[in-house]
This record gives structure tokens, sequence and C-alpha cells, in this order.
């Protein structure tokens, strides 16, 4: 099309996900849409300016009469009513396969924050989503092990797009660099849209990132248009927002509000929160987070936003869905599987108490956990916590902003393993994994923020001390981090890729050095994809 150009490499089966059809429709989304997006993104700076000078968010008194007002969200769909587990993990079909197989309510397959957005796993990504949906996905490792799709009854699929604030260069549209949120919305929608519904589901999304609910608006908007253009009734996109940024949690009655017609809940986001409180936050002193292994759900502002998004999910019928257990079993430690399944019911036994209607996990080994927990705190015969309204919480902005952790310290150990996942991941990630077991747990794009952030805030703030006395400086980390590097190596032997490690750490040096504060990471990276 002379108005699009794909500069990406054209892979077996790519000509069916980029047909000149579904070029046409990211066309139109993007001429009708990509403007807004991008004065939304410029409207971010502006607000996190009047922080950076000393003006704390609050609950908005322009929109009071939205939060005062008798409404609901739309009727949400019956493979949506019950949530007790999800499991995430990225659109790639060996971990699609286990995903959807492993007995979870809901499988989120992330074109997001678990995977690489380079060229091949995004379009890859659209036709694997299809292929669930047939039933045709399959995938055979290099060692000749076979995966296949159960057939019996799979996971529901929800689809995690691109924030808004990332882009996706492999394709130019009227000359300018594409939406990464358009390109993976509106490709599955255009593939999916209808055949979802023919295969007994509908077209479902989980919405990361979102600062304000003008933000939401603009997602309602695009729904609402594609909702036309592919001939299905209004409403039958529903979405699932993750609170993954500390604004949005002022925000969440609103943001419910402007997709109410498209709404079935909202995620606790909790990694990504994290590294959002520290970005908007970094240039207050007071706030030095500790290690961020003693950042805990218990933490203040952590239960304050965690209560808040219960209470007013419910109060508005829709789901509150719980936070991300990391944790990836060992075949090798049956002690460090022990400890760690014990913290991960206590953390799932928590949200149940505190009314969420299910919780997200990373790992097969951890859904019949997640499961049991939600399933004894249900009263009988209901899939989910709805009813419980919780008009005992009380939340005040200054609640939301309480930085404190009792009890936390910074540690050598904490900084030094920021710096090993950090670069670890950085590295796998430009190798073309977005999700990477680290230490036993599994990382992502947000808890490789939460570490790079707290390597910068740590060594740019003259409090940031060690739990011994000695100050954090750059000078300290810059000899850390080859430290960490030998280690590494070592433990990495004959599959420490050279390369990709050197980028990283000069990557990871980079990020953590520089005056300025890079926002994300990841668009950083997305440069030196290939």
């Amino acid at each position: 099309m002379k108005n699009i150009t794909i500069t990406g490499k054209m892979h077996p089966g790519f000509d069916e996900i980029l047909t000149e059809e579904a070029q046409e429709f990211l066309l139109k989304l993007h001429q009708r849409f990509n403007n807004t997006r991008k004065a939304m993104l410029g409207r971010r700076t502006e607000i996190h300016n009047k922080i950076l000078a000393g003006e704390n968010p609050i609950f908005l008194p322009e929109t009071e009469s939205v939060r005062k007002g008798n409404w609901k969200v739309d009727p949400i769909p019956d493979d949506l009513q019950d949530r007790r587990c999800e499991i995430t993990g990225p659109a790639e079909a060996k971990m699609m396969i286990n995903a959807l197989n492993s007995g979870a309510k809901i499988f989120m397959v992330d074109l997001e924050d678990s995977i690489t957005p380079n060229w091949f796993n995004q379009i890859q990504g659209q036709a694997n989503l299809s292929a669930a949906y047939e039933r045709t996905l399959e995938f055979t490792s290099t060692e000749g092990k076979e995966y296949r799709l159960n057939q019996g009854e799979l996971a529901t699929l929800i689809v995690r797009p691109r924030g808004w604030h990332l882009d996706e260069k492999h394709i130019l549209i009227d000359g300018e660099v594409a939406s990464g949120s358009l390109v993976d919305a509106g490709l599955y929608l255009f593939h999916n849209i209808k055949r979802t519904l023919n295969k007994g589901t509908g077209p479902y999304l989980y919405l990361p990132k979102l600062e304000n609910h003008l933000e939401a608006r603009l997602w309602d908007e695009v729904f609402i248009f594609a909702e036309q253009e592919l001939g299905v009734m209004h409403g039958t996109i529903k979405v699932t927002v993750l609170l993954e940024t500390i604004l949005a949690a002022f925000e969440i009655e609103e943001i419910l509000y402007e997709l109410r017609e498209h709404m079935a809940g909202i995620n606790a986001g909790r990694w990504d929160y994290m590294f959002s409180a520290i970005k908007k936050f970094r240039h207050v002193p007071e706030f030095l987070w500790p290690d961020r292994a003693q950042v805990t759900m218990t933490a203040p502002m952590m239960r304050a936003y965690t209560e808040l998004l219960v209470q007013t999910c419910h109060k508005r019928g829709a789901h509150a869905i719980g936070g991300m257990a990391a944790f990836i079993p060992s075949r090798r430690d049956a002690e460090v599987n022990r400890v760690a399944l014990a913290k991960v019911k206590e953390d799932k036994e928590r949200e149940a108490q505190d009314g969420f209607d299910g919780s997200w996990v990373a790992h097969p080994d951890l859904v019949p956990v997640c499961t049991d927990v939600f399933s004894q705190a249900f009263e009988e015969g209901k899939v989910n916590q709805k009813h419980r309204l919780r008009e005992d919480v009380q939340v005040t902005p200054e609640m939301m902003l309480d930085f404190k952790i009792p009890g936390g310290k910074i540690t050598e150990s904490g900084l030094r393993n920021n710096i090993s996942v950090g670069i670890q991941y950085i590295a796998a990630w430009l190798k073309g994994t977005g999700a990477v077991a680290i230490f036993n747990l599994m990382e992502d794009a947000a808890t490789a923020e939460i570490a790079r952030s707290q390597v910068w805030q740590w060594s740019h703030h003259p409090e940031g001390k060690l739990d011994d006395g000695r100050n954090i400086t750059l000078e300290m980390v810059q000899t850390m981090i080859p430290e960490e590097l030998a280690k590494i190596r070592e433990a990495y032997g004959q599959a420490f890729d050279e390369e990709k490690m050197n980028q990283a750490t000069d990557l990871f040096t980079s990020l953590v050095s520089e005056k300025e504060f890079e926002e994300f990471l990841t668009i950083r990276a997305y440069d030196q994809l290939v």
C-alpha cells in the first residue's frame, strides 16, 4: 500500500497476517488515533513536570461527579466470570501451549513486557494467536519434543498489546513510525474479533501502562471504531486494565467509567507499580526504597492502592485481579521450593482475604496453589468475590504516597542483585527473550526496570547508603559491574554470549549513570534491536 511501508522481513506466514485488508485497517487506526496518542504522551511529561515541581497527585476535583455517580460497568461475559488463577507469558508457541494447557482459568498472552518486541516475535505472535483459537498451534523443540494443545478445556485467552509509549519501527504509515499499541491491538482484532465469537469466547485485551483516564478514553474510542469497522456489536470487546502506574491509582473510578461498556476488571500490576513510584518520585530524597525484595505488598502505599482497587472495582461491578507470583520452581533444590511456595501461598491468601477475585502466576506449577487458595476463600457456589464491597476501606491521597517501608535496608547484596538481574535481563531481551528465569524468579521488563531504577536512585541521592553506612556512589556501582559480570560469565559457562552481555553491560551502565533518568529501558534497548 502506498501509505504504508513495511521494512521488516516477510517470514513464512507473515503475508497472512499483514494482508492488504489488515494494512488498510492499521492505516485507518493510525490516521484516526495516532495524533491523540502522541498528545497523551506529551501530557504525561507535563504532569510529571508538575510533580517534579512539588505538586503531588490527588483525587481529581473535576471528576468528582463520576466518583459519586450511580453507575456500573456493562455485563461481563461468562468465560470472564471465573478468574481464580491467571497465568501469563509471551506469545511464543511453546509457552502458549504450556499456559493454555496449565489448568489456569485465564491466559494473559503477552505482546508487551514478557516478550522482546522484535519484528519476528510480534508478527509471529499474531499468527500464534490465530492458531491457538483454531487449536492448530504446535511446537517441536530442537531435541524433538513435541508440544500440542489438550483436547479438553483450555484457558481463556486475553491479549496484552504494547503500551501507548511504544512504537513499531518496522511499519511506517504516512511516513510516521506506527504505534506498537495500535499495531498489536489492530492486527489481533482484525484477524480474531469474529473468530473468537465463533469459538464461543470473545476478543479480550489487557491494557498496560495507563497513567490516567484520558488514556483509557482513547482506548475506548479505538474499540468503538474497531467494532463498527469489523462488523460486531458495540461492547463486544472486553478489557482488563493493568493498574501499574502510581498516577492511574488516583483515577481508578474514572478509568472504569471511561471503559465501562468494554470493562471486565482491573489487575494490580505490582512490579510496574513499584517502578512507576520510583520513577515519578525519584527526586524526593525521603523516598529511597530498600532492597526490592523488602518492598512487599504489606507496605503502607501498596496496601492502600490494592485495597482501593478491590473496593472500587467491586463497587462498579468489575473484577479485581491480584498481582504476579513470579517464583519459578527449581528442579534441583527442594528446600528453595518449599520456602518459596509457602510465600506464594501466603501472598495469595492475603489477596483472597482482601477480596480479590483471582491472581497471577508465572509458572504452571503454581496454578494449583493459586486456584486452591481462591477456591477455599470463595463462598460456596461462587466463582468470584464481587459481592464483597469492602466498604470498610478509606484511602486518602496521603496514604497512597506513604513511601515508608518499616525496617527496610539497602544492602550490598541487594545492590549487587539489581546489577546482576539488570544486565542478565537486558542481554536476554536483546537476544529475543523477554521472560527470563533469574535466581528462581521470572523476570520481565517490569522487574528489570525496578532493578535499574533502584541503582540509579540510590547512586544519585546523597542519602543513598548501604546498611553498613557506606555511601552508594556511581564509582561503587561501576566497580561492582565487572565483578558481577564475572560471576555471570562463570555461571553461564559456554552459554555466555560475550557480544550481547557486553552490549547489555554498556546499556545498563549508561542507564544507571546518566543524570537524566530514562523513562523506559525498553525504549533505549529497542533502538538496538536488529
